[in-house]
C-alpha cells in the first residue's frame, strides 16, 4: 500500500463505530498487513502481548481500554516486558474517545481525539515499511486532499460515464482545476467567509443531489462575470457575493457533471479540509495522477521531496543568489541591483508535469527578494518577480494547468507570508489571463520561442482554460536581458521501452548529428536541446536523469555531441536514490547533471556520504567533471579490441546456435544412456551467468571432430545432431546455414586445457564484488559469460577487486539494475599499472585465498557467498586483502572511496591511451556538424 491508500484506510476506520475487540486488527490491516498475518495474531500464534492487547513483533503493541484510562494504559504498554522482548517500535492506546501513541525509537508522541487520529497517519508509516516519514508528516494534508479528490473524481466518472471518454475528459479536468481553486480560495479569505463555497453548495443543493451540478455551475458563472454585469447575466443573489476571478479559470463552458448523493458527500468532505495547509510545491505532482487512468494505481507516488528538487536548483543558480545576498550585506545599491537581477531571471522546466520545480524555484526566489526588501526597509513592497518568468512545457493538459494553478497559489501564499494577508488579497484578483505553461511535446517545440531571453510582448489572451498558442512566439512576455535556468526531471525511458512516437522524437533531435542515436535513453533528447539552448543564450541547465546516460555505450554517443556545442558539466550529483512515497520503495538510481556554456573555474561535484543516514552529500570542487561524472579530463572511454595494459585477453564463451539440442539439463544428460567412458568423451559441464552464480547444473554435448563417427553411432546423440542441423538450415541467418555442416559443434569450441577464469556477463549491482572464478579443463562456458583461457591467476585478482567493479559500473553501464559486463569496454580498457613479478605473485596469492575461502563454505553458491548481508567473514577478509594489495600497487595506500578510485583510473586511462595511441581522447572544444 502507498501513503494515500493508507490514509484512506485509516480515515474509513476512524469513521466506523468503535469496537475495542476489532480496532487493533483493523488498524494493522489499514497499514497493509495481509489477512493471513491478521489471522495469526487473532488466534494468538504470533500475538506476544502480555496485557491482553495485540503485540506484533518488531512493530507495535496496541491495547484498547476503559474510558478515561488511555494515558495510564500507554504507560503500561511502555513498561511491558513483552514490548521490550518483541522490540516493538510503537505503542498505542485508545478508548474510542481519546487516542495516544508513542514512537519508542524517537520518543515522539501523538495525543488527540480518536476521530482525529487519521491526521497523524504519517507518524505510523514505518509500520508499512515507508521510510520517507518526515516528508509525509510535513505534507500530510496534501496526501489527505489527494485521497479525497481521487474518490470524488472516480465517483463522478461513475455517475457520468460520458465524461470518462477521451472527448469529455478534457472537460472533467477543467472542472477539477476549478474545484481545487475554490477550495483553496474559500479557506484563505479570497472568498469572503471561511468555507463559503462548500457552505453555499450545502445550503443551495438538495440532499438528493439532483441540483448540485446546477448550483456549482451558477457559482462558476458568477466568478466569470464582472460585478457590474451580473444583473444582466441573471446571477442569483446567493451567488453574487463571490468575487470575479476570471484569469481564464472560469471562462468558457460552465457545464458541470451531475452528482449522486455519494459524490455530493465526497465533495463536502473535500471542502471540509483545511486548504490553508496546501503545499503547491508537491500537491500538484500527486494530484496529477488523479486524472491519468494509467497512473491512478500509483496514486500518491508522484511526490518529489523538496530537498531533492533543491539538489538541482541550489547549485544551478540559487546558491549563487544567496551568496550574492550575503556579500551585499546592507549595501543599498548592491541589494537593488540584485533585486533587479532576480526579477529578470527565467526558470524553464521543459518537462514540468504539475510544476513542482517551478514552484520551489519561485518560493525560494521570493524568500531572497523578501530579505532584500527587509534590508532596504521596503517590507510591504510588491514583488518584482513575475509568474510569467516561470515557464514550462508539459505534454498533458491537466498537469500543465495544475502547474499554472500551483504557481498562482504559491504567489498568493508568498504575498501573505512576506507582505501580509491584506495586501495579498487586495492584489490577487482578478487573475491574469496570460498563459505561460505550454501544453505540447518538448522535443518537438522550439524552446527559444517558448522561453526566449530577448524582449517580446504577449499577444495571446484565450478563453479556453487549457488552450496554449500554436505559434509559441505569442507567449513571449517582456523580460529583457535576463538569465535563463533550465531544470526538471524529464522522462527517462531506455531505448527498449520507447514507442514509435518517442523514437521519432529522438530522431528529430539526433538523426542529423549521429547514426547511433537509437541506443539513447529518451531523456537524452532534453540534454541535447538544453545544450543547444545554452550555446545561443545566457543560460544554464540541470536535469535529473537515470545514471545510464553517464555510463557505458551511451557516453560515446551522447556526450561528444553535447560537448561540441560548447557546453560543459558545471556541477553534478553522482548516483543516489530518488525515492517516492511507495511502501518498500528503494527509488530509482539517478544522477543530476548541470550544463553551462560558461562554467565557473571550479566545478561542484557532489557524492553521497555513505556514513550519513539522512542522504547527506559530500561536495568537492574540481577543475573539470567528465561525462562519467568523475573529476578529470573529458576523455571518452571507447571499446578496445585488446587490453590496453598487460592483462590477459578475455573472450566470449561458446555460442551454441543449437535450437536447444546441444545444451542439456542433468536429467537430459542421463537420458542419453551413455557409458562412463562416453560421458567423459562427449559431455562437459557448461556455465553461463546464471549457472556460475547460482550453481545451476547444465551440460552440453562436446564432440571433437575425431570422435564424430562414434558420436553419430549413438542414437540419442545422433538425434540431437540432426536437430541442430535442421534448426540451422531453416534459420534466416546465413551464418547459421553455413554452420549446418558441423552440426555436432557449437559456433565456437573454446575450452581451457588447464583452467578457465570465468566472468559472467550479467550480475546484480547489489553484490560488493563482481562474481568471477575458476573452472576446470572438463568444463566450458556459454556466450553468457566471458573467459580467459589458461590465464595467470593474478588476472582473477583484478576482476575480483573493488577497483574493477567501480570501473565496470561506470564505463559498461547496466541492464535494469544489473551490471552488463563487456570485455571490450570493461576489461580491455581497464587501466593497470606495470606489474612486477612480485606484484603478480602477490595478486596470485590473493586470488588463491579468495578461492580457498569459497571452498571452505562448499556447497554455498556465489549468490549465497556474495549476499551483502550474509557474506562470510573470511571471504570478505580475503577480498579486503586483495583490494589492499592491488590499491597499494596503484597509489601506495588504500583509496579513501570510490570517487578517488575512479579519478585515479581515469587519469591512468588518459595517460595510457595517450602513450599507446590505441584510443584518442575526444576533442570537445570544436563544434561537430555531423
Amino acid at each position: 500500500m502507498n501513503a494515500v491508500e493508507i490514509e484512506q484506510a485509516i480515515t474509513d476506520l476512524a469513521e466506523q463505530p468503535f469496537d475495542p475487540a476489532v480496532f487493533p486488527y483493523a488498524f494493522l490491516e489499514a497499514f497493509g498487513n495481509k489477512a493471513t498475518t491478521i489471522k495469526r495474531l487473532q488466534v494468538g500464534t504470533t500475538n506476544k502481548s502480555d496485557l491482553g492487547g495485540v503485540l506484533q513483533t518488531s512493530n507495535i503493541h496496541i491495547l484498547t481500554c476503559d474510558a478515561g484510562q488511555v494515558t495510564q494504559t500507554l504507560t503500561a504498554l511502555k513498561s511491558s516486558p513483552a514490548t521490550v522482548r518483541a522490540k516493538a517500535k510503537f505503542v498505542l492506546a485508545t478508548d474510542g474517545v481519546d487516542f495516544e501513541a508513542e514512537d519508542l525509537t524517537s520518543g515522539e508522541t501523538v495525543a488527540c481525539a480518536f476521530k482525529d487520529f487519521p491526521d497523524h497517519f504519517g507518524f505510523f508509516l514505518p509500520l508499512a515499511g515507508i521510510s520517507t516519514v518526515r516528508q509525509i508528516s510535513e505534507n500530510a494534508f496534501d496526501i489527505r486532499a489527494t485521497s479525497r479528490l481521487n474518490r470524488l473524481y472516480v465517483q463522478l466518472l461513475k455517475d457520468n460515464p460520458e465524461w470518462s471518454t477521451a472527448e469529455r475528459r478534457h472537460d472533467m479536468n477543467i472542472f477539477m482545476a476549478r474545484l481545487i481553486f475554490c477550495f483553496f480560495a474559500e479557506d484563505t479569505d479570497i472568498f469572503i467567509g471561511k468555507g463559503r463555497f462548500t457552505e453555499t453548495i450545502t445550503q443551495m443543493s438538495t440532499r438528493d443531489s439532483s441540483n448540485t451540478h446546477e448550483v456549482i455551475a451558477t457559482l462558476f458563472r458568477s466568478m466569470n462575470t464582472k460585478r457590474e454585469e451580473r444583473t444582466a447575466a441573471n446571477i442569483p443573489r446567493w451567488a453574487e457575493e463571490f468575487p470575479y476571478v476570471n484569469g481564464r479559470l472560469f471562462s468558457g463552458a460552465d457545464e458541470v457533471p451531475r452528482f449522486s448523493k455519494i459524490a455530493r458527500s465526497y465533495l463536502l468532505h473535500v471542502g471540509g479540509l483545511d486548504w490553508t495547509r496546501i503545499n503547491p510545491d508537491i500537491f500538484g505532482s500527486m494530484i496529477q495522477a488523479i486524472a491519468e487512468d494509467d497512473e491512478r494505481g500509483e496514486l500518491g507516488m508522484h511526490y518529489t521531496s523538496v530537498p531533492n528538487i533543491l539538489k538541482v536548483l541550489n547549485p544551478l543558480f540559487l546558491d549563487d543568489l544567496r551568496s550574492r545576498l550575503e556579500e551585499a550585506g546592507d549595501n543599498q545599491r548592491t541589494l537593488l541591483n540584485l533585486r533587479k537581477r532576480i526579477a529578470r531571471i527565467r526558470v524553464f522546466d521543459p518537462a514540468c508535469g504539475s510544476g513542482n520545480f517551478l514552484v520551489i524555484a519561485y518560493k525560494e526566489m521570493r524568500a531572497i527578494e523578501a530579505e532584500i526588501n527587509l534590508r532596504r526597509g521596503e517590507r510591504d513592497r510588491a514583488s518584482d518577480i513575475p509568474l510569467t518568468n516561470f515557464r514550462g512545457i508539459e505534454l498533458r493538459d491537466f498537469p500543465s494547468e495544475i502547474a499554472r494553478l500551483a504557481l498562482i497559489i504559491a504567489e498568493y501564499q508568498s504575498d501573505v507570508l512576506y507582505r501580509g494577508q491584506k495586501l495579498a488579497l487586495a492584489e490577487f484578483l482578478p487573475l491574469r489571463n496570460e498563459n505561460w505553461i505550454v501544453c505540447g511535446n518538448a522535443l518537438r517545440l522550439d524552446w527559444e520561442k517558448v522561453c526566449p531571453s530577448e524582449n517580446n510582448t504577449v499577444r495571446l489572451i484565450s478563453d479556453d482554460l487549457f488552450q496554449t498558442p500554436l505559434d509559441q512566439t505569442e507567449i513571449n512576455f517582456s523580460n529583457e536581458g535576463g538569465e535563463v535556468y533550465i531544470c526538471g526531471n524529464p522522462p527517462y525511458l531506455g531505448s527498449t521501452w520507447q514507442d514509435s512516437y518517442q523514437k521519432a522524437d529522438l530522431q528529430g533531435v539526433f538523426a542529423h548529428r549521429c547514426k547511433s542515436w537509437k541506443s539513447l535513453d529518451y531523456v537524452a533528447g532534453w540534454f541535447m536541446k538544453a545544450a543547444d539552448y545554452c550555446a545561443r543564450n545566457i543560460a544554464s541547465a540541470a536535469f535529473v536523469s537515470t545514471n545510464s546516460i553517464c555510463q557505458g555505450q551511451q557516453v560515446p554517443v551522447l556526450w561528444p555531441l553535447i560537448f561540441s556545442t560548447g557546453s560543459r558539466i558545471h556541477f553534478a550529483h553522482t548516483s543516489f536514490k530518488w525515492a517516492n512515497l511507495a511502501s518498500h520503495n528503494a527509488g530509482v538510481t539517478v544522477v543530476i547533471v548541470g550544463l553551462s556554456a560558461s562554467p565557473p573555474a571550479l566545478r561542484k561535484l557532489y557524492t553521497p556520504d555513505l556514513e550519513d543516514k539522512f542522504d547527506g552529500m559530500i561536495l568537492k570542487e574540481v577543475d573539470n567533471i567528465n561525462a562519467y561524472l568523475v573529476s578529470g579530463s573529458n576523455t571518452i572511454v571507447e571499446k578496445a579490441s585488446k587490453p590496453l595494459s598487460e592483462q590477459s585477453e578475455m573472450s566470449f564463451g561458446n555460442k551454441p546456435v543449437d535450437g536447444g539440442h546441444l545444451l542439456l539439463s542433468a536429467s537430459e544428460a542421463d537420458a542419453l544412456g551413455l557409458t562412463k567412458a562416453q560421458e567423459r568423451r562427449f559431455i562437459r559441464r557448461i556455465y553461463g551467468s546464471a549457472e556460475f552464480i547460482r550453481g545451476l547444473e547444465r551440460y552440453c554435448l562436446w564432440i571433437d571432430d575425431q570422435h564424430l563417427n562414434e558420436a553419430q553411432s549413438i542414437p540419442t546423440i545422433h538425434k540431437r545432431i540432426e536437430g541442430v542441423r535442421s534448426m540451422r538450415l531453416e534459420s534466416r541467418d546465413k551464418g547459421a546455414n553455413e554452420m549446418a555442416q558441423r552440426s555436432h559443434q557449437m559456433r565456437e569450441m573454446r575450452i581451457g586445457t588447464k583452467w578457465t577464469i570465468v566472468t559472467p556477463r550479467t550480475s546484480s549491482e547489489g553484490r560488493p564484488y563482481l562474481p568471477c572464478g575458476l573452472i576446470d579443463s572438463n568444463s566450458t562456458i556459454t556466450s553468457e559469460a566471458f573467459a580467459m583461457f589458461e590465464a595467470p591467476l593474478w588476472n582473477m585478482a583484478l576482476v575480483a577487486s573493488r577497483l574493477h567493479l567501480v570501473w565496470v559500473a561506470t564505463v559498461c553501464g547496466k541492464m535494469k539494475t544489473d551490471f552488463r559486463y563487456s570485455n571490450t569496454l570493461g576489461w580491455n580498457t581497464f587501466p593497470v599499472p606495470t606489474l612486477t613479478e612480485k606484484n603478480k605473485a602477490d595478486l596470485t596469492r590473493c586470488a588463491e585465498d579468495i578461492l580457498l575461502a569459497r571452498e571452505h563454505h562448499f556447497p554455498a553458491t556465489i549468490a549465497d557467498l556474495y549476499d551483502p548481508e550474509k557474506m562470510p567473514a573470511d571471504l570478505r577478509a580475503s577480498h579486503e586483502r586483495n583490494d589492499e594489495v592491488l590499491e597499494r600497487i596503484y597509489i601506495g595506500r588504500r583509496f579513501k572511496n570510490d570517487t578517488e578510485r575512479l579519478e585515479k583510473l581515469f587519469d591512468l586511462y588518459t595517460k595510457t591511451t595517450a602513450t599507446t595511441g590505441k584510443v584518442t581522447p575526444r576533442k570537445t572544444s570544436s563544434r561537430r556538424n555531423a
